[in-house]
């Protein structure tokens, strides 16, 4: 493909009225995916002297994230996600801003949890809102995998700048510096979205679209599952990076090395959102999930700076492509009045995940090193392979595009 027809389908896709601005305030308002759970790491890992103290805190926030996402996903398809979505960033500043006071103060188990847990509990669930609107105003399906292909860019865009940008403040302004400039995020970035009414879904209450149709849970179930794994391994490298960087003296560091993480990501994304791609979303995820498995093997012998951004770096052109290929299959397959839910089922096994992999990565850090600790991501990776070969193969999807199924009804 030549590089004008490349740009083509991001030109069709970004030249909708109101995308540049929806998406802008989507990719602000997602900058605390790459920035609490680090952040919190910072913070509590610094005026605790503690990994797993830190881990903990921030497994609270992951785990309440993702007990609560799918009820925030459901109110949002049917309350509509100018309604929802401000009160969730509320709740989300409130959370944190309460915890960064509850470390600060000194205050011991379980109020910096519970703070932690409440801001888990607020968290807006940008992504799904964002793709849910692409779902909404694109009619070709070709069209629709390159919009989800810029949003996976944009995700990755966030882990290279907020990681960078946490790590920074932290360690260079105040503790605290880097997560108040989440909540900042968060705010500007919802109430942006949020103002963008021309381009917001319609809202499903009961009684009307399609919001109690059933969900294709043989489909469904083993893809969260798959995600959970794959957090495991997000959560887990996380730490593990950070800890690492500890070791080796310059904890600063430890944002450049997950930027570099991601911009292997986001590389692959870009090229994945510019050709066409035939084979079948099903197929992709499950190859997906089997390279991102065996491309962290690696880093468990990493002894370095050099070695580790090399090795992070070639990880990670299997995360973006993974979860094009999720969220295209889960929009041809959930009902349309129920893609907020379907999405955010997904993104909450990565949450779900994050969770374990993270605690688990710290604990292994207080006892055996950093190194050692990067086997918890490594075993998480397998496991995902192994886990996405059970997925169906071949799974009819509910209607022939989401699209059709709309302008049919």
């Amino acid at each position: 493909m030549s590089d004008v027809a490349a740009l083509a389908s991001y030109r069709r896709v970004l030249t909708i009225p109101g995308a540049w601005v929806f998406s802008a305030g989507g990719l602000l308002a997602r900058m605390p995916m790459a920035m609490v759970s680090l952040g919190i790491v910072l913070l509590v890992s610094s005026r605790t002297g503690s990994y797993g103290t830190a881990g903990a805190v921030s497994a609270a926030f992951l785990v309440a994230n993702a007990s609560f996402a799918v009820l925030q996903a459901r109110l949002i398809d049917r309350f509509g996600q100018s309604r929802v979505l401000p009160v969730a960033a509320g709740i989300f500043s409130l959370g944190l801003v309460g915890m960064m006071a509850a470390v600060e103060a000194g205050r011991s188990a379980p109020w910096p949890h519970l703070f932690a847990a409440l801001a888990g509990v607020g968290l807006p669930q940008i992504g799904s809102s964002v793709r849910s609107r692409w779902s909404h105003l694109i009619e070709d399906k070709g069209d629709l995998l390159t919009a989800f292909a810029f949003e996976s860019v944009a995700d990755e865009m966030v882990f290279i700048v907020g990681p960078a940008l946490v790590t920074t403040l932290a360690t260079t302004v105040h503790p605290l510096a880097g997560l108040a400039s989440a909540v900042a995020a968060t705010l500007a970035g919802t109430a942006l979205l949020v103002s963008q009414k021309r381009t917001e879904p319609p809202a499903s209450p009961a009684g009307h679209g399609h919001e109690r149709a059933p969900m294709p849970w043989q489909v469904l179930a083993p893809l969260i599952a798959s995600a959970v794994t794959m957090g495991a391994v997000l959560g887990g490298a996380e730490v593990a990076t950070v800890a690492l960087s500890d070791e080796l003296g310059a904890t600063s560091r430890s944002g450049l090395m997950l930027g570099t993480w991601a911009v292997g990501s986001l590389v692959s994304g870009v090229i994945m959102g510019a050709v066409q791609v035939r084979a079948p979303n099903a197929a992709r995820f499950r190859l997906g999930m089997l390279a991102l498995g065996l491309l962290m093997l690696p880093l468990p012998f990493v002894g370095g700076f050099a070695s580790l951004a090399a090795f992070l770096f070639l990880s990670g052109f299997a995360i973006s492509p993974t979860l094009i290929a999720a969220f295209a299959w889960i929009e041809e397959t959930v009902p349309a009045g129920r893609i907020t839910e379907g999405i955010t089922l997904f993104t909450t096994g990565l949450g779900a995940g994050l969770a374990p992999g993270a605690a688990l990565a710290g604990l292994v850090v207080d006892r055996s090193g950093a190194t050692t600790s990067f086997w918890v991501p490594a075993a998480a990776g397998l496991l995902g392979a192994t886990v996405a070969l059970v997925l169906p193969r071949g799974a009819r999807p509910r209607s022939l595009s989401r699209v059709d199924g709309r302008v049919a009804a």
